[in-house]
């Protein structure tokens, strides 16, 4: 009897369509994202500080290497539209997989393709504007010499004592600082561009364009380490379909010809002690086994998610060689690029583990801006007004109110002398009981995110 409630309570759920504000509340991520690379684009211009530095430094005397081995236009192909390009190929190809039933409207498959097309240009942009903006702004805040900074500088030796800033003042001028004014370069951004050395931005940013590149196909090609899925109170196969409300109705049908036979059936009805004791022996040996309940992906599929991290390696040493930065800099710009994936990917995609290659879902309609204190989040539809109403399933009550709830179970069987007529509980829970009668509370919050689909 529960569960048919709680199949007609998710039947007759509202359904999470697009809105207007929605599109808009995602139409202002994309300018925000867009006016921050735009910021960071202007920090690559204006004149960074200039650190003092030692004409006898060997650090910074490697000679200016006129062809980079990966040049700006390059490492803008390679991090911005060469994943744009692969994520959308994935997506109008191999989205949404599998598990989509076959009566499946084909408005539905092209909805979810285009959802999973913009998520993933939207994290890709998240990723490379967030290590490009804050790359910008540090490397003009340290103004730290470039390994190559004499040869750019071309410094006026003869009038070195002018400039001298720093060091020691005696007669060996191995150890004074000179600021950068004693340089000869006519061309001022060569000039300016040799002190943003702290942190290296092709590093930062081939890490945020490619790690997530990476991330984005281990997550689509079901690429991750072996592992056995926690068991959830209410997991199922529709928690990481494609459609679940048409997968549960195939399964309402099935079920309807279950009970049909089973009905018609004189000997044995399905609910009969030996009956249910088949049932679970057969599950429990095909999943007894840890070993049988996961197993390593194909090495080739590794091979592909891995190619792009691999490519990020190969732009960040390229610096090293190409005497563009010292070692530090390449390593924490490449951190910071790490980062900025990670987080980005994980902004807009479920865990590789537990994602089953999906991204999260729009927002809702009224928390398309802004969700505010006390809400769990800018997923969930349920109102206000009606959060605080109780929801009844089977005994359960789902309150959402920091209120006392009488419930309706206590009220049946505690009329017993001396028993209290009513019972409290704390703010936020749900009451249940088990099959004997006694009562425990879950979290209510928690249990609505069990029962979501």
């Amino acid at each position: 009897m529960s569960g048919s409630r709680s199949d007609h309570r998710l039947a007759t759920s509202p359904r999470r369509d697009m809105t207007v504000k929605v599109v808009l509340s995602y139409v202002f991520d994309w300018v925000v994202l867009i006016v921050a690379a735009g910021i960071g684009a202007v920090l690559d211009r204006i004149e960074p500080n200039k650190r003092p530095f030692s004409l006898t430094d060997p650090n910074i005397s490697f000679p200016f290497a006129e062809q980079e081995t990966v040049p700006t236009w390059l490492l803008v192909v390679i991090i911005g539209a060469a994943p744009a390009v692969i994520i959308a190929v994935v997506c109008l190809i191999f989205v949404p997989g599998a598990t989509v039933p076959k009566n499946t409207p084909a408005s539905l498959v092209w909805k979810r393709k285009l959802w999973e097309l913009h998520v993933g240009w939207l994290g890709l942009l998240l990723s490379v504007a967030s290590a490009f903006f804050f790359t910008s702004g540090m490397k003009n805040l340290y103004g730290k010499p470039r390994p190559d900074l004499l040869d750019r500088c071309k410094p006026d030796i003869e009038n070195a004592a002018r400039y001298v800033v720093g060091g020691f003042s005696g007669e060996n001028p191995l150890g004074r600082l000179y600021s950068a004014a004693i340089c000869t370069e006519t061309d001022s951004h060569k000039l300016d561009d040799g002190f943003r050395s702290y942190p290296s931005g092709h590093a930062s940013t081939s890490a945020a364009g490619l790690v997530y590149l990476s991330l984005f196909l281990a997550t689509k090609f079901a690429v991750n380490i072996p592992f056995v899925a926690p068991q959830a109170r209410n997991s199922s196969a529709a928690s990481s379909a494609a459609f679940p409300s048409r997968l549960q109705q195939q399964q309402h049908q099935h079920q309807h010809q279950h009970s049909s036979v089973a009905h018609e059936s004189s000997w044995d009805d399905g609910s009969s002690p030996v009956s249910a004791k088949y049932a679970q022996a057969s599950h429990n040996a095909k999943i007894s086994s840890l070993r049988r309940q996961a197993a390593a992906p194909p090495v080739y599929l590794l091979a592909i998610t891995l190619t792009p991290f691999c490519a990020s390696i190969f732009i960040a040493s390229s610096r090293w060689f190409d005497f563009r930065h010292h070692g530090f800099d390449i390593l924490f710009g490449y951190l910071m690029g790490l980062i900025t994936a990670v987080y980005s990917f994980r902004y807009y995609h479920l865990p590789l583990q537990a994602g089953a290659g999906w991204a999260w879902g729009p927002r809702s309609d009224d928390r398309a801006f802004w969700a505010g204190v006390g809400r769990l989040g800018y997923a969930d539809n349920v109102k206000d007004e009606e959060a605080a109403m109780p929801l009844t399933d089977g005994g359960r009550m789902a309150m959402a109110n920091d209120v006392e709830i009488q419930s309706h179970h206590h009220h049946h069987h505690a009329s017993a002398p001396g028993s209290s007529h009513m019972m409290q509980r704390p703010a936020n829970t749900a009451y249940t009981a088990d099959s004997y009668g006694h009562p425990h509370y879950e979290d209510v919050e928690m249990g609505r995110m069990d029962n979501r689909i």
